[in-house]
């Protein structure tokens, strides 16, 4: 009798706490994670998984907490233009906003243009230290999320494209290191732990704005490998993401948020095993633009079997109705939301209280200061601004930059970038602004030095204010919306946005800059800007020429870092600016071969791809050794700083295949660095050139592999100053 009691209450230990485990049980860190993402699976109920096909991964039943996704392409969006904030309604009945400060960088493009990925993981680490400090901190209560749609892994194929300004260029190589860098930095360092998740856009080929609810990319396998798909690639293979979001255009005639290449290709090739998720209102356009499926819950029911497990729209009456009618089953539902627990397990909030997760104290300490009031943060944009500025002209006859204020004593700051920054449609609500004439005037603070400002030429004001200026400084350039948030108002030709393309690459203001030219010929254009120009006449006629983006909380003291000579300029341009529109192919044409990008351009550029001047000069050695490695080749190349200051250079390296009839046709980046040599020093600079780079995607082995013959390396300071080459066998 008492054994039968021993073995029943043996029973009871055995079968209750089992019973209480199922709620706890994936909490268990000793098991896997995949193991723990399917536990987490066994619990869900079917409403709770179809609340899960959104952007949020929380589960509250199960004490899994709330948490979605927040824009962060060049600084995390919780306020600004997009309305990224928290929604309000105004008293008036209106719809407001509350904006939450973060630290506000320069727009992607010119985060690509300081060619410095160290740099770019730095910022993605502050974006998420800022996320983590929003999401924990008891002191605020704005969107909560760890997710952040960044970075932007697409190639700006195409100057006219209106979203050229979220990208970091148009060569897949660079991309691909700054995608890897900026998901290192939003991720962190911890082995087990992500810090935020960096969820990649779009995917894929989404550079045209016009018409992208309905049109399709058209190209090969070789480009979708080698051009269009590397830095998604490599941002899942080398940088760690697992999440992405699908275009809203076609591949070939297939919808992106329901292509094959989803699962075949980046789950089962790439090992993305996290979140893949459709755009706004993905799958409403599925049906009513691309006309891919006749009914809304025929669209969903595809989307969910390609993996897609979230979609950011309307959906879930869809789903339903997609259920009850066998379109779709439980475990298509499984298959396409593990993923998002996944991501959910990295970010710690599968854990419980006691996680170990590192990151989970960002915030809660209410005593300390806010991330984006340190003075780290507000060094880095102002360090990160500086290296993105790219000096595109500056004649050596008239040595007007840097400025001398030993020399200068009058200083005219014109137009309408001068004393506005204007935050793009991805911006967030910065702590504080210092425009292009603050940072000026901070610049010549304490010295015999006079600055005014006008910010247009009416009634001749500029021309006459430009006559009393020893050096005038005209900022200009396109606005990042259009003027107005209303979506598609973009009334200026050469200005683009999201869902608007560019129609002319002239500079509007190139007249006003003629005239003001002509009032003194010291005029240095500060072209503030998201994309390239065809400004051939500045070219020829201004002295000096600098380029920057807009958007960044320290604009002014970034630019006036490098205009008076505290930071010797070392941006180089990621696009190559060409001198005519009608020297583009069809906007529509995605095969790059037909004469697109510097890698196939017929013919002279006005600036090419990775130029940018300095205020030293730098020669280039003979290169001293090619050594094989691992992955490639390291060459050695010393690099002499022959000029008068100190200063960093981009070394970059192209490989063009030697055997080709033109060894400038389809010459592609393999290796680049950003190196600071000291005046009057020489730097042996070390680029390690990856064999994939050299070689091609041989589509019969689905890899890519060494070439068979010979390959040149170019090496140099652009894609056409080359300054030595090497054979490679």
């Amino acid at each position: 009798m008492t054994r039968i009691f021993n073995l029943f209450i043996a029973f009871l230990v055995g079968f209750v706490p089992a019973a209480q485990a199922r709620k706890t049980d994936f909490h268990n860190r000793s098991l896997s994670d995949t193991r723990r993402v399917e536990l987490v699976l066994q619990q869900l109920t079917i409403d709770e998984k179809i609340s899960l096909l959104s952007t949020n991964l929380g589960v509250p039943r199960l004490g899994i907490p709330d948490c979605g996704q927040a824009e962060g392409l060049h600084g995390l969006a919780l306020g600004g233009p997009g309305q990224w904030g928290k929604r309000v309604t105004n008293a008036d009945g209106s719809r407001g906003q509350i904006e939450f400060p973060t630290t506000i960088f320069p727009q992607a493009y010119g985060l690509g243009a300081t060619w410095n990925p160290e740099l770019i993981t730095r910022v993605g680490n502050q974006m998420a230290t800022e996320m983590r400090y929003y999401y924990q901190s008891p002191l605020v209560d704005p969107r909560k999320a760890l997710v952040l749609r960044a970075p932007n892994a697409d190639l700006a194929r195409d100057p006219r494209w209106g979203r050229t300004e979220e990208s970091f260029g148009e060569d897949p190589y660079l991309t691909a290191m700054m995608t890897e860098a900026m998901v290192r930095g939003v991720q962190g360092d911890d082995p087990h732990y992500w810090k935020a998740a960096a969820l990649m856009k779009h995917f894929l080929a989404n550079s045209n704005e016009d018409g992208r609810d309905s049109t399709s990319s058209d190209f090969d396998n070789q480009l979708f490998r080698e051009y269009y798909s590397y830095p998604f690639y490599r941002g899942i293979t080398r940088g760690g993401s697992r999440a992405f979001m699908a275009s809203y255009n076609a591949w070939n005639g297939v919808t992106m948020c329901v292509h094959p290449a989803l699962d075949s290709i980046a789950r089962r090739q790439w090992g993305q095993n996290g979140i893949i998720c459709t755009d706004g209102g993905g799958l409403k356009l599925l049906v009513n633009a691309h006309h891919a499926y006749p009914t809304l819950a025929e669209g969903a029911a595809a989307t969910i079997k390609a993996t897609t497990g979230q979609f950011l729209d309307e959906y879930e009456s869809y789903v339903r109705e997609a259920l009850e009618k066998g379109l779709v089953s439980e475990t298509d539902i499984d298959n396409a939301i593990r993923g998002n627990l996944y991501v959910a397990l990295k970010l710690g909030l599968l854990d419980g209280a006691d996680s170990p997760n590192p990151y989970q104290k960002i915030g809660r300490d209410t005593t300390t200061e806010a991330p984006f009031d340190a003075p780290e943060a507000r060094r880095l944009a102002r360090e990160v601004t500086a290296q993105s500025v790219v000096l595109l002209k500056n004649d050596p006859t008239r040595a007007l930059l840097p400025i001398n204020t030993r020399q200068i004593k009058r200083i005219a700051v014109i137009g309408p970038y001068a004393n506005n920054i204007v935050q793009d449609w991805y911006s967030g609500k910065p702590p504080y602004e210092v425009t292009i004439l603050e940072g000026v005037r901070r610049a010549v603070e304490g010295q015999d030095v006079e600055v005014k400002y006008v910010s247009d030429n009416q009634m001749g004001r500029a021309e006459q204010l430009a006559t009393w200026a020893d050096i005038v400084l005209v900022c200009v350039g396109n606005h990042p919306f259009g003027t107005r948030t209303d979506w598609k108002f973009c009334p200026v030709a050469s200005d683009g946005r999201e869902a608007v393309d560019r129609k002319s690459l002239q500079l509007p203001d190139e007249d006003w800059l003629k005239l003001i030219h002509r009032a003194n010929p010291n005029t240095v254009l500060v072209l503030v800007s998201s994309f390239p120009y065809t400004i051939n006449w500045s070219q020829e006629h201004l002295p000096a020429i600098v380029q920057i983006t807009h958007c960044s909380q320290e604009q002014g003291n970034g630019l006036a870092d490098v205009i008076f000579g505290k930071v010797n300029p070392a941006g180089r341009l990621t696009q190559t600016w060409v001198r005519d529109i009608t020297d583009l192919p069809l906007m529509m044409d995605y095969d790059i071969r037909h004469g697109r990008t510097y890698r196939y351009v017929r013919k002279p550029v006005l600036y090419p791809f990775g130029h940018g001047l300095s205020y030293t000069t730098f020669s280039y050695g003979a290169i001293k050794n090619v050594r094989a490695i691992k992955t490639g080749y390291r060459i050695t190349v010393p690099v002499t700083n022959t000029g008068n200051c100190d200063g960093d250079e981009v070394v970059q390296a192209y490989a063009v295949d030697a055997v080709s009839s033109n060894h400038e046709s389809g010459k592609r980046l393999c290796g680049f660095a950003r190196v600071l040599i000291p005046q009057g020093k020489t730097v042996e600079v070390e680029l390690d050139v990856e064999g994939e780079r050299l070689g091609h995607w041989d589509e019969a082995k689905h890899q890519f592999v060494s070439p068979a013959s010979p390959v040149l390396l170019q090496i140099g300071a652009s894609s056409e100053d080359i300054r030595q080459r090497v054979i490679c066998k």
